[in-house]
């Protein structure tokens, strides 16, 4: 898979390692002359120029990739940098990054994200995480599919502890996807018994994730 990457700061360069370890060929793009660093990340590609220009992301072949990640430190350019990417060279999917929460709502198909990843929120989110056993935390949101990536940790008085994951009535537009147990990642199957402490994390509506939380909990402390 091929990704291009505007925004060569330390965020843009944590990602493009991660990419390249998992066998993608990537691109960094940014206007800054300090930021380019191939020597930082010396498998990726680099290329001096604004993402928010047209004449640059065709300098990049843009057309020719599969993901498109505006992840600098302004939200005016990852949002330009999204549009530009969705409309003029029809990349497939987009993920822009959200640097200040309230520009958050902006970030939609409107402005062609398909993915929007904010930092405050995440790492509000890992706060509430550490100290909130039984409630429903939202990490962050699929605009495209009008869903959103939620983690709950089972406390010990949820009554499915022991309960293969099968048996249990999920709400509608509700999927777990992952149980993380024990520094382990488990893919649920039906035959699956959740366990007092798991992490689960679910793709699930907005509108069914208090129908989720009762499910799971519904005695909150």
């Amino acid at each position: 898979m091929r990704v291009a990457i505007a925004g060569a700061g330390a965020v843009g360069r944590s990602i493009a390692r991660e990419l390249i370890d998992n066998g993608h060929e990537v691109l960094l793009i940014d206007k800054n002359a300090g930021s380019i660093k191939p020597e930082s990340v010396p498998d990726a590609e680099w290329l001096l120029a604004d993402s928010c220009e047209l004449s640059s992301l065709e300098e990049a072949r843009l057309q020719h990739c599969d993901v498109v990640i505006a992840a600098t430190g302004d939200d005016k350019a990852n949002l330009v940098t999204s549009l530009l990417a969705k409309t003029e060279f029809g990349v497939p999917r987009t993920v822009g990054r959200v640097n200040h929460p309230n520009n958050e709502w902006l970030f939609t198909e409107a402005w062609g994200v398909d993915v929007n990843v904010s930092t405050p929120r995440i790492m509000s989110a890992l706060v509430e995480e550490a100290v909130s056993v039984g409630d429903l935390v939202r990490l962050f949101t699929f605009r495209k599919g009008n869903a959103n990536l939620v983690e709950m940790t089972l406390p010990d008085e949820s009554p499915y502890v022991g309960e293969p994951t099968g048996l249990i009535p999920w709400p509608e537009n509700c999927a777990l996807v992952s149980i993380l147990r024990d520094g382990q990642v488990y893919t649920p199957d039906a035959e699956q018994p959740l366990e007092s402490g798991d992490e689960l994390l679910f793709v699930v509506s907005a509108e069914v994730e208090e129908e989720l939380e009762r499910l799971l909990v519904p005695h909150p402390r």
